[in-house]
């Protein structure tokens, strides 16, 4: 006899979790435990982690989901350990051995060669990346053996820092913008080493404005009560901290949550504001136009 299984129901839920995601588990897998955990109707995260890779993965919630595109955009800090004198097939943990070489490398050796890769600086996206090419991504033509030429990117490595050296292991601290691909940065830092090398381990420190030591781990929300659930969430808002606020009166606050372009001194055109409502709800985010309105761009769903 086949035993049921009870639903949970859903619950309308707007926020940001900070999540630690575990090491083994993809991003999308993260996301969903969470989102039945929390027993929400509606969650995304914020840009992923590979499975081999642990730490911070904003997920939002309701919502939060509109806003989730300014944390895309956002730095981030990366606790990285690059084993030397390896080379992998991905640059990672996960492929397979293709090069070994003795390691003799010294910290005076590995700040030596640091200054290249800060900065602006070109990368060559990795095969084993989610990058499409001709609809399917890379890493599919790589399961393949396939080799496509890549042209290499413009993105932004704010700073590196040297944390550790014990023999063959190097633990660097990289703060970087948009796109930067870690794995790569290990294999290019071995290469100037003379070594070669691959990313083994990786944990994301932070995103944006939001720090991992602020977030909480699988076992811990696995352990909470619901209450105790709902109060690691942040509020929807917090994705906008680099927005202007901008609080409207009731009248201007109706016409703007009815999708209406709302006349405002001292707009810039096409800058993002933050609207509020007079009470301090978020009612969205706006743009300036050509016209000196406010012209709204995401709204918050009014729920009765």
């Amino acid at each position: 006899m086949t035993q049921a299984v009870t639903r949970r129901p859903r619950r309308h839920l707007d926020g940001v979790l900070l999540f630690d995601k575990p090491i083994g588990w993809s991003s999308n897998a993260a996301l969903q435990k969470a989102k039945w955990l929390l027993r929400a109707e509606k969650a995304g995260h914020t840009g992923t982690l590979d499975p081999f890779a642990s730490g911070l993965l904003p997920i939002c919630l309701g919502e939060a989901t509109k806003f989730s595109q300014f944390l895309l955009n956002a730095d981030k800090v990366y606790l990285a350990e690059v084993h030397l004198g390896v080379r992998t097939t991905t640059a990672d943990p996960e492929g397979e051995v293709i090069e070994t070489r003795p390691v003799q490398v010294d910290a005076a050796a590995v700040l030596a060669v640091l200054p290249p890769f800060i900065g602006n600086i070109l990368q060559v996206p990795p095969m084993h990346s989610a990058l499409k090419r001709d609809g399917k991504p890379l890493y599919e033509y790589a399961r393949r053996g396939e080799t496509l030429d890549r042209a290499a990117r413009p993105v932004v490595v704010h700073r590196i820092d040297l944390v550790a050296l014990a023999g063959d292991r190097l633990t660097l601290r990289v703060h970087s913008g948009k796109g930067v691909y870690v794995r790569t940065l290990a294999e290019d830092i071995g290469a100037a080493l003379g070594c070669g090398a691959h990313l083994a381990a990786l944990r994301r420190e932070a995103v944006g404005p939001f720090r991992l030591a602020d977030g909480c781990d699988l076992p811990t929300l696995e352990a909470a009560t619901e209450a105790e659930r709902d109060a690691w969430l942040l509020p929807a808002d917090c994705l906008l901290g680099d927005l202007t606020r901008l609080d409207l009166d009731i009248d201007s606050a109706d016409q703007f949550s009815h999708g209406q372009a709302i006349w405002r001194s001292g707009l810039r055109v096409g800058a993002a504001y933050a609207v509020y409502a007079p009470d301090g709800r978020l009612l969205g985010v706006a743009e300036g136009d050509e016209d000196g309105k406010l012209a709204p761009k995401r709204l918050i769903a009014t729920r009765q």
